[in-house]
């Protein structure tokens, strides 16, 4: 969900010319107004779209207001710990925007309560293929309330110079050659060097293993919720979580990932899963105590136990219009402008994977934008419980990794979290 994705799949020097969008025919699915008598809309978006992108932002007023002359599009613009706080106490009142920008995990409790009109995805380019957990994001009980806006992935990243110090000629691209790798680089370096640096409480990466192996954080029953880390395909992905903190994390397995990139900069590590952008953060000259550690990394698609690529967690935006929208129709409208094909051109050519897996494909011919690329098509998203969506939840995940990096049985901490999972998970 978070932000600095700008560099996340290095294609930021791309240049893209943006054209006027298409303007759309969308109506909203609830009975706001369609368009004809509405005289202005407000749009409330992140700093990044104000800082990173504005041509984009303007092609889309120029193309709303060509079909709708005299509309009047009012932007606001938010930090990310400042957005929320101002929309609860606005959705209070009559005064709600028309079009508000969500980090994708945000979207749930505001969904189960009825905050967003549902659109119907079909006014959307490419919504048949958007990227299946920006698709899970804005879905709940079956109907869509918002529109995938872009997305960051995660990816392998290794020290090349540490992998041919061990003999390793080539990044892996089976799990097998993976663990080979990693074992070889282990006995080079010793025991007090990480050959995966991988801090246990990360449960972005370790429900990547979870779902690898055909878990789930939990399952769906009709409207109702079920946790499911106990089952024995959640279990069999938690032990091979386990196997990679036993055998190759050396550093604080109890710390978070929140320094990562600082941990790698520092060379204690040759390989770390992680969002796209600590790679270059760590090889950023502040960070950096290598040396030359840009021209030492290579990026490479995280092989999972199962002989697929690991499924990753897409961080990224959504775009939802909230119920209380009096231009509902021109709302759609508008966002159907911004994520249409010229606009994710041009989240593209900012660094940033498309919502969808169509303007996908052909990143993943390019040599500069295969990895992370190829990784977005596998994905997963957390629960769309009603429950779900608030940081308590995620923090019962760290609890049970950080009981396993410890020493608890993978069972005993998977039984704790269902049980802990299970109190709030239905609840709204």
């Amino acid at each position: 969900m978070k932000r600095k994705l700008i560099a996340a799949i290095g294609v930021a020097g791309m240049m893209v010319s943006i054209a006027a969008c298409g303007g759309s025919d969308t109506a909203d699915k609830s009975g706001g107004k369609a368009g004809a008598d509405v005289k202005e809309i407000t749009v409330w978006l992140t700093v990044d779209a104000q800082n990173n992108w504005p041509e984009l932002v303007k092609a889309a007023d120029d193309a709303v207001t060509k079909k709708h002359p005299g509309l009047k599009i009012n932007h606001e613009y938010y930090g990310w710990p400042d957005k929320n706080t101002k929309l609860d106490a606005v959705l209070a009142t009559d005064k709600a925007p028309d079009v508000v920008e969500m980090g994708n995990t945000e979207m749930i409790s505001y969904m189960a309560k009825g905050a967003f009109a549902e659109v119907d995805p079909s006014k959307f380019e490419n919504s048949d293929k958007w990227l299946d957990a920006l698709k899970d994001s804005v879905t709940y009980n079956g109907k869509t309330y918002g529109v995938p806006y872009y997305a960051g992935g995660r990816v392998g990243t290794w020290r090349k110079d540490i992998a041919a110090e061990a003999g390793v000629k080539a990044a892996p691209k089976t799990w097998a050659e993976l663990t080979a790798a990693l074992d070889a680089i282990q006995a080079k370096k010793g025991d007090k060097f990480s050959a995966w640096y991988q801090p246990s409480p990360d449960w972005y990466a370790a429900m990547s293993f979870v779902f690898d192996a055909g878990g789930s954080i939990a399952k769906q029953d009709g409207e109702t919720w079920k946790a499911n880390l106990s089952s024995p395909e959640s279990l069999k992905g938690l032990n091979e979580y386990k196997t990679i903190l036993d055998k190759y994390m050396h550093g604080d397995k109890t710390k978070d990932e929140s320094d990562r990139p600082v941990v790698f900069g520092q060379g204690k590590s040759a390989t770390i899963f992680a969002a796209g952008w600590e790679g270059a953060t760590a090889a950023d000259p502040k960070t950096d105590k290598v040396g030359g550690l840009k021209d030492k990394l290579e990026n490479f698609v995280m092989p999972g136990p199962s002989g697929k690529p690991l499924p990753v967690f897409l961080g990224g935006s959504d775009l939802a219009i909230p119920v209380k929208s009096k231009a509902q129709g021109v709302a759609a409208e508008w966002i159907a402008a911004f994520t249409g094909a010229e606009g994710q051109k041009g989240l593209v050519g900012k660094g940033n994977l498309p919502n969808n897996k169509a303007d996908l494909a052909p990143l993943k011919n390019d040599p500069a934008t295969a990895v992370p690329a190829t990784a977005a098509e596998l994905s997963y998203f957390v629960p769309t419980a009603p429950g779900w969506g608030q940081v308590e939840k995620a923090q019962i995940l760290k609890t049970m990794l950080i009981d396993i990096a410890k020493g608890k049985s993978v069972e005993e901490a998977a039984k704790a979290a269902d049980t802990a999972i299970d109190k709030v998970i239905n609840t709204k």
